[in-house]
């Protein structure tokens, strides 16, 4: 039978995810040893205490009806953790929970746009944040990320014209793929933007608590007015190591959640009863694991960076996210080619920047999902490889 797909269904290509992994395990099945820091799943255990809970849960048969809304005790979860961990205030009508910040990125834009509407996003950036618009119908316009603006948004930049035309901007710091984070300066001049322009501002938070040197996990709603114009998405993805439960949640602007809420409520019947347990368990709990991942994380950037400079290859430390953004070396000029060589060379799996935007190119990502001792291991065979090309 000769199926006639959608234009938007073609597309897209191939993921370079699926490139990446079919080259993977050719070289596993010559015998090859990969190390593979290309997808960012933590290697980290959910805690105890969560897991308890859930597998509790589990023997409930009540767990496994559709849950149709969120429990009230969620809800209490989410707005005594953004209390204490932000000091923002927040009501049951300001929180709505999500199949994970992609599903929910995914669909945002059905809230707001009619078919060509325009959403402002960055590029570089992760890819959802355009995929989930488009799919949606949306015009997508870019806002460039440079480095000697500190991968931030110039807004003064923007042309008003089409600011004022946009329905939603998409933000999103600690960023991936960029491995950096913003000052609450630039949020207050956000909130500004926003409100000059009648834009919704939707902040993706999900490495909110993955940040290094001293810095501190923010969020964008505890800058005045931020309600006003916008929405956050978190996630307990990255911060404990439940990625696989899609649990995460949006919240802010009340109009904007309840017509959200609306609009999911025809396709989804909300999250499990067994997630939510592992929520509320999550975010009253011991909050230990969550400053042990990070300074574990940061180890390992510091492994990964540091080696990577030490042979000669100039990365830059990241900020924050569990991702390292580094430039090409010497003597390449398309990611994609590269990762390929690298693979091939050496085992080493790593993203192409390309991936993230065509500002993304010239520079690879790293996933920080091995241990010290593997990383070192890996610099080795990538210094050796280098040494070669030199």
């Amino acid at each position: 039978m000769d199926f006639k797909f959608s234009d938007k269904a073609l597309s897209f290509r191939p993921n370079i995810f699926n490139i990446l992994n079919d080259k993977k395990n050719e070289l596993l099945d010559a015998g090859r040893k990969v190390y593979n820091f290309s997808v960012g799943t933590p290697d980290f255990k959910p805690d105890e205490h969560v897991m308890k809970a859930v597998s509790e849960a589990a023997l409930n048969a009540d767990n496994y009806k559709y849950s149709l809304v969120d429990t009230d005790e969620m809800l209490d979860a989410v707005v005594g953790w953004y209390g204490r961990r932000y000091g923002v205030e927040l009501k049951h009508d300001e929180i709505m929970s999500v199949a994970g910040t992609q599903e929910g990125m995914g669909h945002i834009a059905l809230t707001m746009c009619n078919e060509g509407d325009i959403v402002l996003v960055p590029n570089p950036g992760y890819p959802i944040f355009e995929v989930g618009p488009y799919l949606n119908g949306a015009k997508i316009v870019h806002y460039d990320l440079h480095k000697d603006n500190g991968y931030l948004p110039d807004l003064n930049a923007i042309d008003g014209r089409i600011a004022d035309k946009a329905k939603m901007m998409v933000v999103s710091y600690p960023l991936n793929p960029v491995c950096k984070c913003a000052p609450k300066s630039f949020y207050e001049e956000l909130v500004t933007f926003a409100k000059a322009h009648d834009l919704l501002i939707v902040n993706d938070n999900a490495y909110s608590e993955i940040v290094y040197d001293g810095r501190e996990g923010f969020s964008f709603l505890s800058i005045p007015g931020a309600k006003d114009v916008g929405v956050e998405f978190n996630s307990l993805s990255k911060t404990y190591n439940l990625t696989g439960l899609r649990i995460s949640y949006l919240i802010g602007n009340s109009e904007i959640i309840k017509k959200y809420r609306t609009i999911r409520s025809q396709y989804d019947y909300g999250m499990s009863y067994l997630a939510q347990k592992a929520a509320v368990e999550a975010l009253n709990g011991p909050q230990d694991s969550v400053y042990e991942n990070r300074r574990r994380y940061q180890e390992r950037r510091d492994a990964l960076c540091g080696g990577l400079r030490s042979i000669g290859w100039n990365v830059p430390d990241s900020e924050g996210t569990m991702f390292v953004w580094a430039p090409l070396p010497a003597g390449y000029t398309d990611s994609e080619k590269f990762c390929m060589d690298f693979l091939e060379n050496t085992g080493i799996i790593c993203t192409p920047g390309s991936s993230f935007g065509s500002l993304g190119e010239g520079h690879v990502r790293f996933a920080l999902v091995h241990p010290v001792d593997v990383i070192n291991e890996a610099v080795g065979v990538a210094g050796q490889w280098l040494t070669t090309k030199q």
